[in-house]
């Protein structure tokens, strides 16, 4: 297991079960604070920045979402965390089930956010390695500042005007090396679904409706494994946490209510 220290981050402070947020691609820990502004004040609210994103190194490791995971727990634990709600969008997804995976007994609930448990095609596979490429040869992200255009659903492009600059932003400050280790390792990921239907702790599949890159079939069929029901958030594509922040933290309050239930 990897000991590469990430970058932990209190966005808030409570009690209890700590609430830990892993953020999407090509972002960072920031993309959650309008989220956690909608979460009740009690719960204790942790992020981290990924392997390579934000203020967090790229350890030795080859390109991989387990290397991502042992690094979320390794962090974690390190700090005295031991027990955590884990919430992902996007690769944050697919990072909480890879933790969820390796490390169950840290992930006492898990929350899917715009995210889907099986692997990539071989398509959509091809493209990213070839996206690590162009910003390996490049040493720029520019081969990625045009995502908002697919991040963001028809409704936030429309209404939402600032939310394009705003996640260019948050991509123009990334790194090229951190945004290459992290596509290869998206593109190696598995299928986990298997992981959902092993899982014992509640789920929350949370999905825009316009979102086109995880689009709400893949949520259904997520919490079909999970024996969940899907979350589907109104006028919101694949950043629905950027786009709908007060919806994806109610869906999440509700997850970490019912782990405090349980």
């Amino acid at each position: 297991m990897t000991t590469a220290p990430l970058e932990l981050f209190t966005l808030q402070e409570g009690h209890g079960v700590p609430l830990l947020l892993l953020h999407g691609f090509p972002l960072d820990h920031r993309m959650w604070s309008d989220v956690v502004a909608h979460l009740p004040s009690g719960t204790t609210v942790l992020a981290v920045d990924l392997p390579g994103a934000g203020a967090s190194p790229l350890g030795g490791e080859p390109a991989s979402l387990e290397a991502s995971a042992d690094a979320v727990a390794t962090t974690v634990r390190a700090a005295g965390v031991h027990r955590a709600v884990v919430a992902g969008l996007s690769m944050g997804g697919y990072v909480a089930l890879a933790l969820a995976e390796r490390h169950p007994e840290l992930v006492t609930g898990l929350g899917l956010v715009d995210t889907k448990s099986t692997a990539d095609t071989d398509e959509a596979r091809a493209n990213r390695l070839r996206i690590a490429a162009r910003v390996d040869s490049d040493q720029t992200v520019d081969a990625v500042l045009g995502m908002p255009g697919v991040l963001l659903g028809e409704t936030s492009k429309h209404e939402r005007g600032g939310l394009t600059a705003r996640l260019e932003e948050w991509i123009r400050v990334q790194r090229p090396g951190g945004v290459a280790w992290s596509q290869r390792a998206m593109a190696a990921r598995p299928d986990r679904t298997a992981v959902l239907t092993g899982f014992t702790g509640p789920v929350a599949v949370v999905v825009g409706e316009e979102d086109a890159l995880t689009p709400p079939a893949e949520a259904e069929h997520m919490a079909a494994a999970a024996g969940t029901v899907v979350v589907q958030v109104p006028g919101s594509g694949h950043m629905s946490a950027i786009e709908a922040p007060a919806d994806v933290a109610a869906a999440l309050a509700d997850l970490h209510d019912r782990v405090r239930a349980a």
